[in-house]
C-alpha cells in the first residue's frame, strides 16, 4: 500500500499528510520519526472510512515538502497547499470528498454526543500560536465547528458557524454549488498569505476533524473509562 506523503516542517517539528488519505496525517520531531507513525493512522483512517482493514506493507513515497520557519508546525499550524490541491476537480471526485467531509463532521457530532460530561475539563489547560487549548468535549467541538465560515471564507464563500457542525458544514457546501465554475479549482490568496483551493478546504475539513476527534476521544476514555463513548474514528486509546 502506496502512501503519498507530504511534509510540512521546521526545527521544532513535522507534520506529515497521506495525500491520498484525505484527512489522515501523522506528526513528530522529523520527518522519520513522524512517517513511523503512518501505519496505524492509515489503518485506523481505513477502518473509519471503509469498515475493515486488512494489514498490508506500507510504501511511503515523499513527493512534496515545504520548510515553513513561521509557523508553529509542533502545535499543527499549518498553511501548505498541496500540489494536487491546485488542479480542477471532477464532478465524481467531488461528490466523493464532499461526502467524506460530511461523514467527518456526522462522526465528530456522534462522538461528542458520547461524552458523558461535555463540560469536565479532561484535557490540560495550556496555550499554543492559536490561544487556549480547548479542555473539555464542549471547548473542543465548537473549536472544531467554528471553522466552518473561516474554512469557506478563504474560498469566497459566505458560510456561517453553527448551529452544529453537520449543518453549517452542509449549508457551506450548498453555498458552494450555487458558484458558478466551482468545480475549476480556483487558487485563492487568502489570509496572511496562505494559499486556497476547494480541495484543500476539503482536505482540511477532514484533518482538522481529526485532530479534534483524536484529542477528544483519547481524553474522554482517559476520564471517564467509559466504553460507551463512541469511537466512530477507530482511534486506539493510546
Amino acid at each position: 500500500m502506496l502512501i503519498k506523503a507530504v511534509c510540512e516542517y521546521n526545527d521544532e517539528g513535522a507534520l506529515v499528510y497521506a495525500e491520498n488519505f484525505p484527512g489522515a496525517f501523522v506528526r513528530g520531531r522529523n520527518y522519520q520519526n513522524a512517517a513511523a507513525k503512518f501505519p496505524k493512522e492509515i489503518e485506523s483512517w481505513l477502518l473509519w472510512e471503509k469498515g475493515d482493514f486488512e494489514p498490508e506493507q506500507f510504501e511511503i513515497e515523499l513527493i512534496q515538502e515545504k520548510k515553513n520557519d513561521d509557523l508553529r508546525i509542533c502545535d499543527a499550524d499549518s498553511d501548505i497547499i498541496f500540489d494536487s490541491e491546485r488542479e480542477p476537480l471532477s464532478k465524481e471526485e467531488y461528490q466523493k470528498l464532499k461526502i467524506l467531509a460530511l461523514r467527518s463532521a456526522m462522526d465528530f457530532e456522534r462522538l461528542y454526543d458520547s461524552v458523558p460530561d461535555k463540560k469536565m475539563v479532561i484535557s490540560p489547560k495550556r496555550e499554543t500560536f492559536y490561544g487556549k487549548i480547548p479542555s473539555t468535549a464542549e471547548e473542543m467541538y465548537n473549536h472544531t465547528m467554528n471553522v466552518n465560515a473561516y474554512y469557506f471564507g478563504e474560498i469566497g464563500i459566505e458560510a456561517e458557524n453553527g448551529p452544529d457542525i453537520l449543518s453549517c458544514r452542509a449549508k457551506g457546501f450548498e453555498l458552494l454549488e450555487k458558484t458558478e465554475g466551482f468545480l475549476e479549482n480556483k487558487v485563492f490568496e487568502g489570509s496572511y498569505g496562505e494559499e486556497w483551493s476547494l480541495r484543500k478546504v476539503l482536505r482540511r475539513f477532514i484533518w482538522h476533524d481529526r485532530i479534534h476527534a483524536k484529542a477528544m476521544y483519547r481524553r474522554a476514555f482517559e476520564a471517564f473509562w467509559d466504553d460507551e463513548i463512541d469511537n466512530v474514528f477507530c482511534f486506539k486509546a493510546k
